[in-house]
């Protein structure tokens, strides 16, 4: 049904959330940042070391990506944040004039496991680059993420592994919502200290937005308590992490769609880390507004493309001789330019172009995937 147009300005310093119809649980809205509007549900492809691998930044604006993901852990270590607020901030150090969301680290972090020692101060781990001893607290990871300039930055969060048991999931999440307590406060007494100033911003009177996120392990309770203590906290929005971390897909859907309802309707909805092309259609159809996923460029790098006929292997011996397109229905430049068989020999020559390519025609086919569902969404209003 349609919903307005409504506004939701969280403030005058904040992001602007715009929410014009709904179908089912579905949402069609405009975020608002800093760098521009981001047409919601959106995929943001994931550019962790400032660089969405393979691809330029220009041909990124070809493909419409409203919005990257760039991480702190790995910007912090390389070339370091102090280096990229004095270039400007992450934007203008890496050309790029539209969004930009910073993961808070966390999941870094807890990626390095036995580097690492988690107490209530932060975490002491060591830098999988040359062993160096670092510490990242909750109020270092907004001074990282600040520095940065990035339009949207992420409270900084244990991730709970899979499986853990009931105690240790209610411990981690008794941690993070403290933690998520000092990330706001020190946040909003600094996030006024960005790099850029608002220059190369459209929309310079905003200040950056920090999204809490909801952990609790795979236990339903834990996952409403954490999404009821942050929405009391009062996030411009809010994000589902600790998926994709080894557990079954349907217990993620369930566990998102436990924790949706919890999340308020007028702030921007965000599940970290997910997923394959028919998955983040299905949880746009529940409710989520923003998902991210290093799957169309690291699948590319290996020589799996999607399409839409289905997930394809390019490296199969059946394609050495096939001039059609990857996907004859897709229209994104390599599709239109190459043939099966060039980008199989390209995979067996293991030539650079091979990665170029494939994940071009990836994340044209999951910004595409999202079009359409865009489209879809303001169709069915419309009718309804």
């Amino acid at each position: 049904m349609r919903a307005g147009p409504q506004l939701f300005k969280l403030g005058y310093v904040s992001l602007k959330f715009q929410l014009h119809s709904t179908s089912g649980n579905a949402r069609r809205a405009t975020m608002t940042l800093p760098h521009g509007a981001v047409e919601t549900p959106v995929f943001m492809p994931v550019g962790t070391v400032a660089s969405v691998k393979a691809v330029p930044q220009h041909l990124l604006e070809e493909l419409n990506a409203q919005i990257i993901l760039s991480n702190t852990y790995h910007l912090y270590l390389r070339p370091g944040h102090e280096l990229v607020r004095r270039m400007g901030g992450l934007h203008r150090f890496m050309s790029w004039r539209r969004s930009i969301l910073t993961d808070s680290g966390g999941f870094q972090v807890f990626s390095l496991n036995e580097l690492r020692k988690v107490t209530e101060e932060g975490v002491q781990f060591r830098s999988h680059l040359d062993g160096g001893l670092h510490f990242f607290s909750p109020e270092h990871s907004m001074d990282v993420q600040i520095a940065l300039g990035s339009d949207i930055a992420m409270a900084f969060d244990e991730c709970t592994e899979y499986p853990a048991d009931y105690e240790r999931a209610r411990k981690s999440l008794d941690l993070t919502l403290r933690w998520a307590e000092r990330s706001k406060r020190h946040f909003d007494a600094h996030k006024h200290e960005r790099p850029w100033g608002g220059q190369g911003a459209e929309n310079s009177e905003l200040y950056p937005s920090l999204f809490g996120i909801v952990q609790g392990g795979m236990y339903k309770d834990l996952r409403r308590e954490s999404a009821e203590r942050l929405v009391e906290m009062d996030f411009p929005g809010y994000a589902i992490g600790g998926l994709s971390v080894g557990e079954p897909r349907e217990l993620t859907r369930e566990i998102i769609a436990e924790v949706l309802p919890f999340l308020p309707k007028d702030r921007p909805r965000y599940v970290m880390g997910v997923g394959y092309p028919d998955e983040i259609v299905k949880y746009a159809e529940m409710g989520v507004d923003m998902m991210d996923c290093v799957l169309p460029t690291r699948a590319a790098r290996h020589g799996l493309l999607f399409t839409s006929e289905g997930r394809l292997n390019i490296k199969n011996r059946r394609f050495a001789e096939d001039q059609g397109p990857a996907d004859p229905e897709c229209h994104c430049m390599v599709c239109q330019r190459y043939s099966r068989a060039y980008l199989r020999h390209l995979m067996a020559s293991q030539e650079p172009l091979a990665a170029v390519l494939n994940t071009l025609h990836n994340l044209a086919y999951y910004m595409d995937t999202m079009r359409k569902l865009r489209e879809r969404l303001e169709a069915t209003s419309l009718s309804e």
